[in-house]
C-alpha cells in the first residue's frame, strides 16, 4: 500500500468533518456511561443494578434494530440522524438533571437508560448507511478502520477524564458534557456536502419491510457465513471482561489492580488493531479467516500464561485481531449486499454483537467458575478455531461455486460436455468469467469487479 494509506480517508473533506464530530460524541458518550454506572452503583452498592443499568442500554438493539435498518434504506439519513442527536441531549440532560436534583431517582435512570439504547438501537444502521457515504468504495474500509480508531481512543479519553470528573464534581457534569458533544454531530451533518458516491448507489427495491431484509439475507451465504463466524468469535473470544477478570481473581492472582491493567492493555491493543486494519489495502474473507484463526490459537495461549504479564503480551494481539475481524465484517457487510438492504443488512450485524455478548458472557463466566478460568480460554479458543476452519472451508466452497459458473450454459450434448471440461481444466483462473449464481451472496458492485479482476479479487 501507498505511503500514508493508513489516513487514506482522511483525503475525503467530508469524513474529516464527521470523524472529527464522531470523535468528540464518543468522548462524551463514554464520559455518560462511566457517570451512569457509578450513579447506580452509588446508590445502590449493587454491581448486579449496575449491570442491569448496562442491560437496558443494550437490549433494545435486539428488537429496534431492525427497524433502523428499514428507516435507512427507506429515508434520507441527515433528517434522521439530526432528530437521534436531539434526542441523545435531551436525554443526556434529563441524567444530568437527575444527578442534580435527585428527582425522579433510579428508576428514572433505568428509564432514560433504556430511552437511550432504543435511540442508538435506531440511529446505528442509518449511521453506518451514512458514514459509508462520505467515501468511495476503495477507502471505505481504511474509513471503517479509522473509525474503530476513533472510538477506542475516545473510549480511552472518555473514560479517563470521566473518572477524574466524577471524583471532583460528581456524575451531572458528565451527563452534561456528552449532552452538549452531540451539538458538534449536528454541526458536521450540516456541514457535510451532500452525494452518494456511484459505487454506493442502491439498485434493489427499497419499499420493502423487515421481512424483505430477513429474506434477502437467507439467499446470501457468504454474508451469513461470515456473520456466523462473527458471532462465534465474539461469543466465545471477545467477552474479554469476563475472562480477564476471572483470570485476575482467579490463577493471576491479580486483584483489582491486575484488571484494570489487563483493561487498559486490550484498550491499547484496540487502537493498534485499527491501525492495522486501516493499513491493508483490503479486508476480504481471507482476512476475516486469519485474524479469527489467530486470535482464537492466541486465546489458547493466553489460558496457559503463567502470570500477569505473559497473559497481558497475549490479551494485546487478541484486541488487535478483534478489532480487524470487526472492521473485515462490517467492510463486506457494506460492499458485498445491495444497496437497497444495505442498512437491513447492517442491523443485522448489530444485532449479532449483541446476541454474542449476551449469550457469550453467561456462559464463559459458568464456564469459568465450574471448570476453571483457564480451563475456558483454552476450551473457548478451541472452539473458536474450529468454527473459524470450518467457515474457511464453507466460504471458499461458495466463492468456488462463483467462479466455476460461466456464461455459457452447460452442454447436454455428450461429446461436447466433454469439450466443455477439458476448457474448464486447460483455462486459466485469470480467463474465468464469473456470474455468480443466485443466493452466493455478492452484491451487484462486487460482481463486477470479480468478473473483471481475476483471482486476486476474490478474497
Amino acid at each position: 500500500m501507498a505511503r500514508g494509506a493508513t489516513f487514506a480517508a482522511l483525503r475525503h473533506r467530508n469524513y474529516r468533518i464527521w470523524a472529527l464530530a464522531g470523535f468528540v460524541s464518543v468522548i462524551g458518550t463514554w464520559m455518560q456511561v462511566l457517570g451512569v454506572n457509578w450513579y447506580v452503583l452509588k446508590e445502590t452498592g449493587s454491581a448486579t443494578s449496575m449491570g442491569f443499568a448496562v442491560l437496558l442500554q443494550a437490549a433494545p438493539t435486539l428488537l429496534l434494530s431492525v427497524w433502523g435498518g428499514v428507516l435507512a434504506d427507506r429515508l434520507p439519513a441527515r433528517p434522521l440522524l439530526i432528530a437521534a442527536q436531539v434526542a441523545h441531549a435531551t436525554l443526556a440532560a434529563g441524567l444530568a438533571a437527575v444527578a442534580l436534583t435527585g428527582v425522579g431517582g433510579l428508576p428514572l435512570i433505568f428509564a432514560i437508560s433504556l430511552g437511550t439504547g432504543a435511540v442508538s438501537a435506531i440511529e446505528g444502521p442509518v449511521m453506518g448507511r451514512w458514514a459509508a457515504t462520505l467515501v468511495d468504495r476503495e477507502t471505505l474500509g481504511n474509513a471503517l478502520a479509522l473509525g474503530s480508531l476513533t472510538n477506542s481512543a475516545g473510549r480511552i479519553l472518555g473514560m479517563s477524564l470521566g473518572a477524574v470528573v466524577v471524583a471532583a464534581v460528581g456524575p451531572a457534569l458528565l451527563f452534561g458534557i456528552n449532552a452538549a458533544s452531540f451539538a458538534a454531530v449536528v454541526v458536521a451533518l450540516f456541514a457535510v456536502r451532500p452525494g452518494t458516491p456511484p459505487t454506493l448507489t442502491a439498485t434493489g427495491r427499497t419499499h420493502d419491510g423487515v421481512r424483505a431484509g430477513f429474506a434477502y439475507l437467507r439467499g446470501q451465504p457468504v454474508l451469513l457465513l461470515a456473520l456466523a463466524l462473527a458471532f462465534v468469535l465474539g461469543s466465545l473470544g471477545r467477552n474479554y471482561q469476563v475472562t480477564m477478570a476471572a483470570m485476575s481473581d482467579g490463577p493471576l492472582h491479580a486483584g483489582a489492580s491486575g484488571y484494570g491493567v489487563l483493561s487498559t492493555v486490550f484498550a491499547v491493543g484496540t487502537v493498534l488493531g485499527a491501525l492495522v486494519a486501516a493499513r491493508r489495502g483490503s479486508l476480504g474473507y481471507r482476512t476475516l479467516v486469519a485474524a479469527g484463526l489467530f486470535a482464537s490459537g492466541l486465546e489458547i495461549v493466553a489460558g496457559l500464561a503463567p502470570g500477569t504479564w505473559s497473559f497481558a503480551a497475549m490479551i494485546l494481539p487478541i484486541a488487535a485481531a478483534a478489532v480487524v475481524i470487526d472492521t473485515t465484517v462490517g467492510t463486506r457487510a457494506q460492499l458485498d449486499t445491495d444497496g437497497a438492504m444495505r442498512g437491513r443488512v447492517l442491523a443485522a450485524l448489530a444485532v449479532t454483537g449483541s446476541v454474542s455478548a449476551a449469550a457469550g458472557a453467561p456462559l464463559l463466566g459458568w464456564l469459568a467458575e465450574h471448570a476453571g478460568p483457564r480451563q475456558t480460554l483454552v476450551l473457548a479458543g478451541s472452539t473458536a478455531a474450529i468454527a473459524t476452519v470450518a467457515a474457511a472451508v464453507a466460504l471458499d466452497r461458495q466463492h468456488a461455486r462463483a467462479a466455476l459458473a460461466l456464461v455459457a450454459p452447460r452442454p447436454r450434448h455428450p461429446v461436447r460436455r466433454v469439450a466443455f471440461r477439458a476448457a474448464r481444466i486447460v483455462r486459466p483462473a485469470g480467463a474465468v468469467c464469473v456470474i455468480a449464481p443466485a443466493g452466493v451472496g455478492l452484491g451487484a458492485s462486487r460482481l463486477g469487479e470479480l468478473a473483471t479482476a481475476g483471482p486476486a479479487a476474490r478474497r
